[in-house]
């Protein structure tokens, strides 16, 4: 292999690392914070769930970063170097900050201004562009709505339970959790899969965009390691600063966020687990009273949300420009 599709490779499998710190926490933030686990054991569950994922809900999300938003031809290994490395730097910001943005949103926008920088925009693919914000900018609002409903519903079917039915809820987060990191990990492994794919592609290493078995592994198993590390400063905000959550609370952010995940995951389209988890997390405590929701710390993550892909893709854009003097 050359060696900017080695570097490629290791980029990707770093950005994987800290996509199992920075966004796998927004699995565990729940099952931690209701106290149905100790945080070692659900670490240690949502790792070996999120390696699972690839494996048994396939690799369309894959086939989308890689395949739709730029046609191999039109770029080099070098733009998907600065994409990779944008994303990491946005990452490694918000994650030492404490700020739950969106690895996805960083990666999609590295990709858009690397691309644009080096082929021009028009070499961007509008109609999988499209298709990818669609399932980023709608799935919070569904997850926040599922989220809404989801709990309304345990209200509706569990009207008259005594208060040991939180025992009830705190079991079953032994299977809302694990399906939740499932769903995780057939979404945002699949994404480095995507570019490690596409740079195999441009490579000449591979002849049409499947993605090999060692990649769905690599990425995969990286993603369950950097999960397993933990990422202890999200933990406390996704799960203790929009309001104090309960068993049931726990069990219905938990059944929202892995159904929107899940379905996006299975059409091919990349969605943020911090998005969806943390809208579900709002979408439940207005479900109880809506001033029970810190709406605040809310406030502060959307302003991440909106920040990150315009930021990740200037970062992107220059980074490209930068490393572009050298190769």
């Amino acid at each position: 292999m050359t060696t900017l599709v080695i570097v490629v490779i290791v980029l990707a499998l770093a950005f994987d690392f800290l996509n199992g710190i920075h966004d796998s926490s927004n699995v565990v933030a729940t099952m931690i914070s209701s106290r149905a686990f100790s945080p070692r054991v659900a670490l240690g569950v949502t790792a070996v769930a999120e390696f699972s994922g690839p494996f048994l809900f396939g690799v369309a999300v894959a086939k989308t970063i890689g395949h739709e938003i730029v046609a191999a031809e039109t770029i080099s290994t070098l733009v998907l170097v600065a994409a990779l490395a944008s994303a990491i730097v946005w990452n490694l910001l918000t994650w030492y900050l404490g700020f739950p943005s969106s690895s996805s949103h960083a990666l999609i926008g590295g990709l858009i201004g690397s691309v644009s920088m080096a082929a021009g925009f028009q070499a961007i693919q509008m109609a999988g562009i499209e298709k990818i914000l669609l399932t980023l900018f709608t799935s919070p609002i569904i997850g926040f709505v599922v989220g809404f409903i989801v709990l309304r519903l345990i209200y509706i079917l569990a009207w008259n339970a005594t208060p040991r039915v939180n025992a009830f809820f705190k079991r079953s987060q032994m299977i809302t959790g694990v399906a939740l990191a499932l769903s995780h990990g057939a979404n945002d492994a699949q994404k480095s899969m995507g570019i490690i794919t596409l740079a195999l592609v441009i490579g000449g290493y591979l002849q049409e965009f499947t993605v090999p078995l060692w990649v769905i592994v690599m990425c995969a198993g990286m993603i369950a390691f950097g999960t397993s590390v933990g990422g202890w400063s999200l933990i406390r905000t996704l799960g203790g600063k929009f309001f104090k959550i309960r068993p049931v609370d726990g069990f219905a952010v938990q059944v929202a966020s892995a159904s929107v995940i899940l379905t996006a995951s299975l059409i091919g389209g990349p969605v943020s687990t911090t998005q969806v988890v943390s809208s579900a997390i709002m979408g439940v405590g207005a479900a109880e009273r809506a001033n029970k929701v810190r709406w605040h710390v809310a406030q502060e993550i959307i302003t991440a949300w909106v920040l990150t892909i315009p930021a990740s893709a200037a970062v992107g854009a220059g980074v490209y420009w930068l490393i572009s003097k050298f190769f």
